[in-house]
Formats: structure tokens, sequence, C-alpha cells
């Protein structure tokens, strides 16, 4: 059976074209700075987020964990919303590798009270020190902040002079939904993080992005991370192509999970915000109770793959390789499994 997989946009595979660059790849040692295809990847990158250099990484979480262990002094504080990535999903690495405190911040689907991330600042003569603070766009809900809110937590970081790390995992998404380029909403961030294997197809690969200065020093602490890499160029080939082509149909995507969304909303029982479905992300409550190995075996049953239900509440993603068909197919099979 071939399965129509709502379980993340991390499942798509590569496309043909991504198989071919990668078997014809030009590589080098990418530890000694000579493997030409990664070097065309982390140059490109750089340009989509009109950063001085950039640098590749084997995931979106090292990319995250790499920039915090770059910005900061052990025991210093990472200002971050309590439902952010780093602190969710991100296996406490900032405590075990960089030596972080987080501080984490009431917050309504990533975005933080200015007023409170303002007074949780410490100043420099206070211990512990605030060494950075974080933020997530496209956030993990699937909802994109605008560049407004971006500007306002900027101008409060330059006034207590604290850098900002984004994690840009799908910046692309947020661009696309907020009709701009990523670059304008990279320049709200010191550095930046975003993933080449979330939505856009390549098959392993982030990207951090900063001063070159920053990745300089970035360059050495990935390698105490165990993040050197050698003829990673046959990966950097598939990410090249995600950028030239893959973040230009990511709209596609999005109105994917809007059909989803509206479909699903018409399903007694089964919320949905409509409003809140920004990417390619659906998230849906069920208002009353259910049996959840029952729903996940029937939609497995029918050829649907999704993750099970936390606290009432399942996500479900399109992506590449999700059409409208499928996306009917899906919300006929929850339909029938909630009936």
């Amino acid at each position: 059976m071939k399965y129509i997989d709502l379980r993340s946009d991390t499942v798509t595979w590569p496309t043909e074209e991504m198989r071919k660059a990668m078997a014809e790849a030009e590589v080098g040692d990418d530890g000694y700075g000579d493997d030409p295809t990664v070097n065309r990847l982390e140059k490109k990158a750089a340009e989509r987020l009109g950063k001085e250099a950039a640098l590749s990484v084997p995931s979106g979480t090292m990319g995250n964990q790499l920039a915090i262990f770059t910005h900061i002094q052990r025991g210093e504080e990472v200002v971050i919303a309590e439902d952010n990535h780093i602190v969710q999903h991100e296996a406490g690495a900032a405590a075990v590798i960089a030596g972080a405190q987080l501080r984490c911040l009431k917050s309504v689907k990533g975005r933080v009270d200015l007023g409170d991330l303002e007074r949780t600042i410490r100043r420099a003569h206070e211990v512990p020190r605030t060494g950075l603070i974080c933020l997530e766009n496209a956030h993990s809900t699937g909802v994109v902040h605008d560049l407004d809110y971006m500007r306002q937590v900027r101008e409060i970081a330059d006034r207590y002079q604290v850098p900002v790390h984004l994690d840009g995992a799908r910046i692309f998404n947020a661009a696309a939904y907020l009709k701009t380029d990523a670059a304008r909403i990279a320049g709200y961030a010191d550095s930046v993080m975003f993933c080449l294997s979330k939505g856009l197809c390549a098959p392993v690969g982030s990207i951090l992005a900063g001063t070159a200065d920053f990745i300089q020093r970035a360059r050495v602490k990935r390698k105490i991370m165990g993040g050197s890499m050698r003829q990673a160029g046959i990966l950097a080939a598939a990410g090249i192509i995600a950028l030239d082509k893959m973040i230009l149909r990511l709209h596609e995507d999005h109105e994917r999970a809007l059909q989803l969304a509206s479909l699903l909303s018409q399903i007694p029982g089964v919320g949905v915000s409509l409003e809140d479905v920004h990417i390619n992300m659906v998230f849906i409550k069920f208002q009353r109770p259910i049996d959840a190995d029952e729903l996940m075996a029937r939609l497995r049953s029918e050829g649907i793959l999704a993750n099970p239900p936390e606290d009432g509440v399942m996500r479900l993603v399109t992506h590449c390789y999700i059409d409208p068909e499928m996306v009917k197919k899906a919300a006929d099979a929850f339909r029938r499994a909630l009936a």
C-alpha cells in the first residue's frame, strides 16, 4: 500500500533532479574547506538570508545548538519562549552542550509579551548574564510572526546589546506566508538556522548563517560537536536545488493545508482553527473523548500515516508529495474513522 504520509514535511524524499545532482556532485574534503559543492551551497544560503557567511550542518537541532554554543559563555541565560522547538524538542541540549540556562517565558504560539521580555533581560553586571534571545519563525505551531513583532524584539535586544538567534527551520514557509523575502525576516536576527530537509526535499542538512566572524567561530565549535564532514558535497548538491527551486513551490503546500483544514472542520467533533493555518501545518482538536490507538489503526488501514494525538490535539503536515486528491482521501478517512 502506498501511504499518504502526513506525519511531517521531513518525510519527503529527494527529487529525481536531486538524486542525479547528488550522484554527479563535484566533491572535496569539507574538513579542509575544499568541497566546491558545499562552498557553493553555503555561499548561496548566506545570500538568500542577506548574511555574510553560512555553515552547513547535519540537522536543524545541531544548527540551533551550535548557534547557542557560539553566542554565549557557559552559565549565561538564553531568553526564549516556553513552547519553542529549542525548549520542547531538542533534548535539553543547550544545558549539556553550551552550559546555557534557558529562561523560558510564557507565550502564545511562540509570541512573548514584549514587556515580559524586556523585564527578563539581566543587566551586564548581574549574574547570570543574559547572553542570547531566541526566536522561532515560522513557529512549531504553524503560526507565522509578523515582521513588526520581530522588529520590536530586535529593538529590545539592541537596547541591552544582546544578540538574537532565529530558529528559522521553516523560514521560507514564513516568507511565503508573509509574501516577503526570507532575508527581511532574517534581518532581525544576528544568526539564523534553517532546514533543507523540511519541506524542501533535501535528504539531509541545515544551514546556520550570520556574520563572517560568527561563522568562523561556529566552524570550530561544529568540530567540537562532531559535525565536521568530508565529501559532504553529495548532500549539498540536493541543498542547492532546494534553494533554487523548492522554496518557490511552498505556497502549494500551504494551499493543501488550508484545503485539509477546511474539510476536517466539517467533521462533527473536530475543531480546527483555520485562522492559525499559516503554513503547511494543520492542528485539530478533538471535542470528545476518542480512542487514540483505534483511530491510528483505522487511519493506517486506509493508507494514512499520522502522528497520534497528544492531549487531544493532532498535527497533520502537508508537503511536496501530498496533492489535492490525497487531501480529500485523508479527510474522508478521518470522517469514517471518527464516525
